[in-house]
This record gives structure tokens, sequence and C-alpha cells, in this order.
């Protein structure tokens, strides 16, 4: 038996269930089969529930069975409340009565060792035979508040208030961490319609819910607490269609730690650490990271699919001068853009402002605009709404002694309405004081009212930075496909290629090389130095010697004869004595290219995401300065542009004082290029550099190359694979 419901639709049972049944239930209060029991109860669930318990008849009034098969009414979901040792038995129980999908809280699985590990697969398996989807294990289950399926033994998820702001889906990697996010949002204003805690992911995945929620109508903001991807082609699919859907993706991703990556063999690899990877991932997917649970709440908070921020120019009204500037920095370190404003600006709030105010940006009504002159914050928000130069209006204070019936407060609300410009409150949190009584009405007619603990300044840039990605997102471009020649005769399992091999490859590819010959005398390299053309670059060719700079085997410049004898002695002296049991191909004769801006492309297969492409400053500078950027494979031309634009060093290949613009066409076509080599043989390659590429007025060459081939037979479950 298989599957009969795909895609998101199949774990429908696990938040739409008509009826739950808690195996495991228990008449002990203290006991976890009661809380959960009651849980549902009081989430007053919109459904049938069935108590299971081997001998009692009558648990918290509902009648109870002794087994899921004595219970005469079809059941949807079952949440296990049972030991670890139990649960096999409750599965073949489900499959008996036909069960949709369960929640099994209990731990003890891969995350305690071989045997757990051995169990959860086995389980897993069996579920999938018979049609039931999993959450868990080793979780805190799950909530729907819409339907009142409080699917979790954390009752506390009952004590917050439910009045907040609605259309946020929320799944987490942590069970805990999400039970207080959860609570966090609902008491700042945001209550989840799904909270899911996915545990050890034994069946369904984070992804799976992301999916889900980008098709649920009623979702305008995913969020989720993630520590790493189990099905990034599945995470990837879900975030472009929630670009077209124009909702965003908010996740939280921890691990900065680079650990694992300071063995690899190339500059990509010494680079290219985990958190990087992630980092490219969600730029290039339109996906929001956020650092902590204060940013998804914010967020979602100021998040409205019908008001985006135009740009980044931001104002900032205040009647704290101190405040004010502290909010200006954080929007400066942020990448808000406090606005120079216009003269025209400043004069017309001159007309209505005292002397004593400042109309400069931010602008500072002073305390008299919270007590005696309140009209002061309408007659600055009439001007800003009118100012070209200003996309967004920040106000850190409000007046507190405004009501509903306020003329004032009624002019500043159908003002806001009639803008265009990104309006937000962002008050300094005091406890009970922090939120003036019209925050409501503020809240229902789009002005997003967010408490400054919340740092709401940085939200409002990752919301300013979603409406751009929008505005540049095409959907459906696809990468480009180059003709090419064969190369697996030369992709020479668990080995290092030698410079000569790995520039062979990327010829065979299209990539613009050096002239090269390899040669295995005096007599030879004399040759074809004559035949390149003086001056020429030399250096040993050896799968064995990657790093030729630290063997001091190149030399470059070499203008003549005597120059080549004497540098082909030294290269071979010194490749030997660097490393006497290497295989020595001969030392490579090469063209000396004029000079150009020297970048580095290099790739790396990733365990998680396959084959990633990196570009930055090239040269033996490339892991000093560690301007890199990278993307994930396929690459699209308009992902090859954006990498490109990602570096600080865009200003070199732009043409810094006055030097003539670096030939960016003809980088992005050999990133497209590598691209496609890595995509083609992904099974293979597990790294690639090739440093430094030079890069003319127009035109492009590969000076370097290396190649490291994985072990023959040996392939990894990567994206597209």
């Amino acid at each position: 038996m298989t599957q009969n419901v795909k895609g998101y639709e199949s774990i429908k049972p696990l938040l739409y269930p008509e009826s739950v049944a808690v195996l495991g239930a228990s008449e002990n209060k203290y006991k976890i089969g009661n809380i959960q029991l009651q849980a549902l109860i009081d989430g007053k669930f919109q459904g049938e529930i069935f108590p299971i318990h081997p001998t009692a008849d009558q648990i918290a009034g509902l009648k109870s069975y002794s087994s899921l098969t004595d219970v005469p009414n079809s059941i949807d979901l079952v949440i296990f409340c049972i030991a670890y040792d139990q649960i096999k038995n409750g599965l073949i129980e489900c499959a008996e009565k036909k069960v949709k999908a369960a929640i099994i809280f209990a731990s003890g699985f891969s995350e305690a060792g071989e045997e757990g590990k051995k169990l959860q697969l086995e389980l897993a398996e069996f579920a999938k035979l018979n049609n039931i989807r999993l959450l868990g294990p080793n979780c805190v289950g799950l909530v729907n508040t819409s339907n009142g399926l409080i699917g979790t033994f954390s009752s506390s998820v009952l004590w917050v208030p439910m009045t907040g702001k609605r259309g946020v889906g929320y799944v987490s990697q942590s069970g805990a961490f999400g039970v207080l996010t959860y609570m966090a949002a609902a008491q700042h204003g945001v209550n989840f319609n799904y909270f899911i805690s996915s545990g050890n992911e034994m069946d369904t995945t984070l992804e799976d819910y992301i999916e889900y929620m980008v098709n649920d109508d009623e979702i305008e903001v995913i969020s989720g607490y993630i520590e790493g991807a189990k099905n990034p082609e599945k995470l990837k699919l879900a975030a472009l269609k929630a670009l077209e859907k124009r909702k965003p993706i908010v996740l939280m991703k921890t691990g900065r730690s680079d650990a694992g990556s300071r063995a690899a063999a190339s500059h990509t690899g010494a680079l290219a650490g985990s958190d990087k990877i992630y980092d490219a991932f969600f730029r290039q997917n339109g996906i929001i990271r956020v650092e902590d649970s204060e940013d998804v709440i914010a967020f979602a908070k100021l998040f409205n699919p019908n008001r985006l921020p135009k740009g980044r120019n931001t104002a900032i009204i205040t009647s704290s001068g101190g405040r004010g500037i502290n909010e200006a920095d954080r929007c400066e370190s942020y990448g808000l853009n406090i606005v120079e404003l216009s003269e025209k600006t400043k004069t017309e709030m001159r007309k209505s402002l005292p002397d004593y105010a400042s109309v400069s940006n931010p602008i500072d009504l002073t305390a008299a605009a919270s007590f005696a002159n309140t009209e002061f914050f309408l007659d600055t928000l009439k001007v800003l709404v009118n100012s070209p130069e200003v996309d967004n209006i920040i106000l850190t204070e409000f007046p507190h002694s405004w009501d509903e019936h306020n003329k004032y407060f009624q002019e500043f609300m159908t003002v806001a309405k009639n803008s265009d410009k990104f309006i937000c409150f962002f008050p300094f949190p005091l406890g009970d004081i922090t939120y003036p009584k019209t925050t409501p009405i503020l809240v229902e007619n789009e002005i997003a009212v967010v408490s400054g603990a919340l740092n709401p300044v940085s939200a409002l840039a990752q919301l300013v930075e979603y409406g751009q990605f929008l505005d540049r997102y095409q959907p459906n471009e696809m990468e480009e496909v180059f003709a090419h020649e064969n190369v697996v005769d030369l992709l020479t399992p668990n080995a290092t290629l030698s410079e000569s091999e790995a520039s062979e490859i990327l010829a065979r590819y299209g990539i613009p090389t050096t002239q090269r010959f390899v040669v295995n005398s005096q007599e030879e390299a004399i040759e074809r130095a004559q035949q390149v053309g003086f001056p020429v670059v030399m250096k040993i060719d050896s799968q064995h010697i990657p790093h030729k700079t630290e063997a001091d085997a190149i030399r470059l410049n070499i203008s003549s004869e005597d120059e080549v004898i004497q540098a082909f002695d030294e290269i071979m002296s010194n490749a030997r004595n660097y490393n006497p049991t290497a295989i020595l191909n001969g030392v490579s004769v090469q063209e000396m290219l004029p000079k150009g801006t020297e970048i580095i492309i290099g790739a790396k297969c990733d365990e998680v995401f396959g084959p990633v492409i990196m570009a930055g400053l090239g040269g033996i500078f490339v892991e000093v300065f560690k301007d890199i950027s990278f993307k994930v494979a396929p690459l699209s031309r308009k992902d090859a542009y954006a990498l490109l634009e990602e570096l600080q060093a865009k200003t070199i290949l732009d043409g810094a004082r006055g030097q003539a613009p670096a030939d960016k066409e003809a980088i992005v076509d050999v990133l497209l290029r590598v691209s496609q080599l890595m995509m083609d043989h992904k099974d293979k390659i597990k790294e690639l550099d090739i440093n430094p590429l030079i890069v003319y007025e127009k035109g492009i060459k590969a000076v370097d190359a290396m190649i490291v081939i994985a072990e023959e037979n040996i392939k990894k479950e990567l994206i597209g694979g």
C-alpha cells in the first residue's frame, strides 16, 4: 500500500482532524495523557474526542475506550501519550483502524543512538505503507487556533491572550523554543494560526508544513525556527511559490559556526561554511533570515500584504531628541536611509511648527507635542505624506491623550489611510503604558504598532528588502545550457587534479584559459616558451601539490632562455623538497597575462544543498579579505549578476577611481558554465577553484585552477540527484 494523497494535502488530517483519539489517556491529572485530553477540551476542539484507556469507562466527562479498534467512529488523528516502547504496537493498532495521522511525543529515537535510529526508520516505513502521516517523535505537538486543536501536552499555550493579529503560521525544529515563541507572540499581539513542533521529523518535516502554509489562503506570513533543512529542494519550491503569492517566509536559523570547513583542500571549501550557504540559499529564494524570535514577531506585526514599503528612505517623527537620534542610528545600521529632507519639505513644516522644533530628520517636535500641542503630530504627517523623498515614516511617540473622538486623531487617520507611505509607530517599552488607547484603531487602519522591545527597526529593514526582492523577482527564470565536450575521462576518482588537468576540464566547458604546455626538460621548456612568447609563467604541475606558492614552485615574468633554464631547475627541486612522494607531471609553461582585475570563482558540493557556486576578490588575498558571496546551483543569469552585486569589490568591478570597468558579462558567463559543470558532475566533483581569474575591460582568462574529485562509487543525496 502506498500513500494515496499526494503533496501538502496529505498532512491536513494532522491540522484539521474531525476526530481525535488520545492513546494513553489518564485519570491522573498529573500525567501527560490527562493533560493532553484536558487541553483538547479547554481549547474547545471542534470535533470528536476519544480517550483510550485499557480499563476506564469515562475520563474528564468523555466516554473512554479500551483500544482504538473499539471506537465505533472513524479516527483522523491519534495523539500518542504513551512510552517509547509502546509506540510500535500503537502504530499497528492505528493501521488496523485506518487512522490518517498521529502525533508522537516520546523521545528515545534517532536522537538517542543507533538503536533508536533503527526503530525510527522502521516505524516511518510502516507508517508510510499504511498511509499514516506522523508528527514527531521527540516533539511537543501542534496547535491549530482555528479549530481549537491543542495537540500538545504543553498546556501553557492556553494561558495567553487570543485577541491579536492572525494569519501567521509557525513551525519549529525546537519544541520548547517554539512554545516560548508562540506565547511571546500572543503576549505581543500576534496569535499564530498554527504552531507546529516538528521534532525528529520521522515522516513530516519543516518543509512539508511550510509548503502547506504557502497553499493555505488563511496564512499571510510563514515563520519558523530551523536548525537544518532535510529537504532543501522542497523548501526552494515552496519559497518560489510563496513569492508568487506574496507571502513572506521568515526563518530564524541557528548554527553560525564554520566548524569542519578548515580541512577543505580548496579556497572555496575553506570559506564555504554551512551557515554562509544557508544565507545564500535564503537570499537566492527570497526567504527572510532573522536572528531571534523577537524579529519573527516584529515582522509579523509589520507585514501587510496590501501596504509594503516602496524604498529605504525613512523619516522619523519624535518628541524626544535623544530617542530620535537613537532610532536614526539604528535605522542606518540596518540599511534604512534617514533621508535629508528637501528645503520645500522643511519650509512646509516650519509653517505649523514652532521655532524650537527641529525640522531636520529626525524631526523633533519636542515634549510639547506629547502634552500641550498634540496637533504637531498631525501637521508633520500632512507634510511628510506629500514628500516624494520619503518612503517610510516612523513615529517614536504618539499622543496618549487622543481617543477615537479626538478631531486631530480622526484627521490623522484619514491622512494616513489616504497615503501610500509606510507609516508605523514604535513606542518605547514602558509596561502597561507602552501603548496609547488608540492602538487598536491604528492597527485596524494599517498603521503597524510594534514595541521597541522587539527591535522593529530591524524588522522594517527586512520588510523593505523583501519588497525590493518582490519587485526584482521574475518567476520561471531557467539556467542556461552551454554546449561542451565530455570530461569524464579526466575525472580521476579520489584525486586533486593537477592544474593542467583542471584547466583542460574548464576549456572543454568553454571557459577561457591561458595557453600552456607541460614539459619535462630544459630544452622542451625553452621551445615551448618561445612558442608561447616571452614573458612566460612557469609552475609545477602535480596532483599532489595543489598550492604551488606554498611549495615555492612557481616563477613569474620569465623573459629569456637562461631564466627558463634556471626556473625549470628551481621549480622541480623545490617541488621534490616540498613533497618527496609527489608525482610530478612536469613544469607548466604558460602565457604571462597582462595586469587585470583578479577574482576567484569556485564551487563546492555541499552535503545539504548540493553544488554551491562562489565568487569574490581573487589572488593570494582571497582568504585574508574574504570578500566572497555564494549561490546554490543551478544558477540563472539573474543569480549570477546578483552574486556579483553582493560583493564589496563590486565597486572595483564597476571601475573605481577612473579604472576601466571589468567585463561583468564575461564573469557571468564563467559563473554559468561552472554551475553547469557542477550540476553535470555533482556526484564526482567535490570542490573547484579558479584562482586567479583575470578579467579585463573586454574578456577574461583563468590563470590557475584546481578540482577535487570524490571517491569512486560514492554518491551523496543532493538537490536534483
